[in-house]
C-alpha cells in the first residue's frame, strides 16, 4: 500500500511549532494522509487547523520524503508555513501536546524521520529530496496490528516507538537532492 500526504513546518521566529502524538507519545510535525480530491497543500493546511487549531498559511514547499519500510509507504510533501490565527490546541484522541522548540533545542523522542523535515525547513531550504528507510524490529502489515502489538508489549508508548522504530540500525536516509537555500 502506498499513501500521501503532507507535514506543515510551522515557524514563529526561531522556534517550529511540534505535536506529541497520542499512538508513541514521541514528537512530529503535524501533518497526515490527503483526503480525496484535496492537493498536499490543502492537506497541510487541513491537517495544522485540525491537529494544532491553527489557520496556516504555506510559505514554501520545503521538500518531498519517502518513507519505506514501515506500513504504509508514504510519499509527503513538506510545507514550510506561518501561523496567521486561531487558538494552539490539540487535537483529542490524536495529539497529546503542542509546544514551540527553538530550532537547536528539539526534543529527544521524536520521528527520527522527522528531523530532516524539520532540518531542511528551519535552514531555509526548498526543493529536498530524501528517502528514508525504516526497518521496524518487527514487520506489521497494519496500524490496528501495530497497536494492538504495542497494548500487548508491556512497554510504555515511548519504549515501543524506540523498540520498533529506532532498535535495528539498519535504518537509513537517502539525499537524492538536497534542495537549495533561500533567504
Amino acid at each position: 500500500m502506498i499513501a500521501i500526504g503532507a507535514n506543515i513546518a510551522i515557524l514563529r521566529g526561531a522556534t517550529i511549532l511540534l505535536q506529541q502524538r497520542e499512538d508513541f507519545e514521541v514528537w512530529c510535525l503535524p501533518g497526515g494522509h490527503a483526503e480525496p480530491g484535496e492537493s498536499l497543500a490543502e492537506t497541510a493546511v487541513r491537517e495544522a487547523r485540525e491537529e494544532t487549531g491553527l489557520e496556516a498559511t504555506i510559505t514554501g514547499l520545503v521538500g518531498c520524503y519517502t518513507r519505506t519500510g514501515a506500513h504504509p509507504t508514504i510519499h509527503t510533501n513538506c510545507f514550510r508555513a506561518v501561523c496567521d490565527s486561531g487558538t494552539l490546541m490539540a487535537q483529542p484522541g490524536e495529539v497529546l501536546d503542542l509546544r514551540w522548540f527553538h530550532f537547536d533545542d528539539l526534543p529527544a523522542d521524536m520521528f527520527w524521520w522527522h528531523r530532516q523535515q524539520i532540518a531542511d525547513a528551519t535552514s531555509g531550504v526548498h526543493g529536498a529530496a530524501w528517502h528514508f528507510e525504516v526497518a521496524p524490529a518487527e514487520p506489521c502489515a497494519s496500524r490496528a496490528q501495530l497497536y494492538e502489538r504495542r497494548d500487548r508489549s508491556g512497554l510504555s508508548r515511548v519504549e515501543y516507538y524506540r523498540y520498533m522504530f529506532e532498535s535495528n540500525g539498519t535504518h537509513r536516509a537517502i539525499c537524492h537532492a538536497k534542495g537549495v537555500h533561500h533567504g
